[in-house]
């Protein structure tokens, strides 16, 4: 069989790198999954409930509009027109298979061949996969703080193919928050270049305090070089569901929905009445599952203080620890299969984030319970430097 080179040239997901690996860890040292960014508690019941009974009904199983079910589109305006004190209109709503799928369609609908998109590093690798699948260049922007990039550092990775700036915040990996005020330059940066900053906000729910991510949507012409990206998943724990959305301009709406037509048809209809459902009937329980996730973040944090073994938190945040490991003589791959192999802690490698090794290492703390995160202070303490092995430079 004749396999195109589109395909060959992509990794294969970071998320499974390790899984042959799990039948080795040691019996007496319980697996510590702090790899992929899920939920470690179950859907809410009101949840559940209202897709049980959905599912049982003449229509349960049927296609859905293809921009996703007007109820859905409703509320989620509403949320998004509330929560950021701007306006969010339902036909700037399309509803997709995943935040992972509204990336795609936006993408493949705003460039072609000989375009670039500007993509910070750390990326979320998915993003990268992505556009090389697609191809399209990705021009890297370094920031200097390691978080997220200026507005000069993304400006002088532009150039005249540019069709997008993609941020994601919070951060995955890093956790990082970028402040309302940054996001702001950045989308007038877009809007000087004519470009699209094209905003993941997955883990918007989990920001600190009270305040609107940004305020971008009181912008009257925002539609024209601003892309929203949501998600469901971690709000509901409904991740295995599918359900995301893209909030944009209507017309590049109507161009994703050729391509999410020929992928998905519509995206999944039980995903979306579980949305719907979280959207109304589960508003507590996400504010009350925000609260844990924070309070793990900040048992991380403490876990992290002293770093154990030379391991150094450089941030936190929404689902993710981003880590400097203290090993320079071995690459973060290599580090993180010994600490699977030694000491049955599984995380994700920052060589899944970044082209280059920079000796980092994303914990998701989300999917955790307390006392695995104390514990994994001890592990990390407790495993074994080899030979040669140093501090990293900050």
């Amino acid at each position: 069989m004749r396999l195109t080179q589109r395909t060959r040239r992509q990794r294969d997901s970071p998320i499974g790198a390790n899984a042959h690996l799990l039948d080795d860890v040691p019996s007496e040292l319980p697996l510590i999954d702090l790899s992929q960014g899920a939920p470690g508690f179950a859907t809410a019941p009101a949840i559940i409930s209202h897709i049980a009974d959905v599912a049982a009904r003449p229509d349960g199983g049927r296609y859905t509009p293809l921009f996703g079910l007007p109820e859905l589109r409703r509320l989620l305006a509403a949320e998004l027109s509330g929560a950021y004190g701007g306006t969010v209109d339902v036909d700037d709503i399309a509803v997709t298979a995943g935040c992972n799928q509204a990336f795609c369609m936006v993408s493949s609908a705003l460039t072609e061949a000989g375009d670039n998109v500007v993509l910070p590093l750390p990326y979320y690798f998915n993003h990268d996969m992505w556009l090389g699948l697609d191809g399209i260049d990705a021009h890297y922007v370094r920031p200097d703080d390691g978080l997220a990039p200026t507005p000069a550092e993304v400006d002088a990775r532009c150039t005249a193919a540019t069709r997008a700036i993609v941020l994601v915040t919070p951060g995955n990996p890093t956790g990082h928050a970028v402040p309302p005020d940054h996001i702001a330059e950045l989308a007038d940066l877009a809007r000087h270049r004519n470009v699209v900053l094209v905003l993941d906000e997955t883990y918007r729910s989990f920001l600190p305090g009270s305040g609107p991510p940004h305020d971008l949507f009181t912008r009257t012409d925002w539609r024209d070089h601003i892309v929203s990206l949501h998600s469901f998943s971690k709000d509901f724990a409904i991740p295995g569901h599918r359900v995301g959305a893209i909030v944009g301009h209507p017309d590049l709406l109507r161009e994703a929905a050729k391509l999410i037509d020929c992928v998905t048809i519509c995206p999944p209809r039980l995903g979306q009445e579980a949305a719907i459902a979280g959207l109304t009937r589960a508003r507590q329980w996400r504010e009350a599952k925000v609260a844990e996730i924070a309070v793990n973040q900040q048992r991380f944090e403490a876990t992290m203080a002293g770093e154990p073994g030379g391991f150094r938190l450089l941030s936190a945040g929404g689902y993710y620890g981003w880590v400097r490991h203290p090993f320079t003589d071995d690459s973060s791959d290599d580090v993180v299969r010994r600490l699977l192999l030694e000491q049955g802690v599984l995380a994700i490698p920052g060589t899944a984030f970044s082209p280059d090794d920079e000796h980092t290492i994303r914990f998701s703390f989300a999917n955790a319970s307390g006392e695995e995160l104390d514990a994994v202070g001890d592990r990390l303490s407790a495993f074994g430097a080899p030979a040669g092995a140093g501090d990293v430079s900050p």
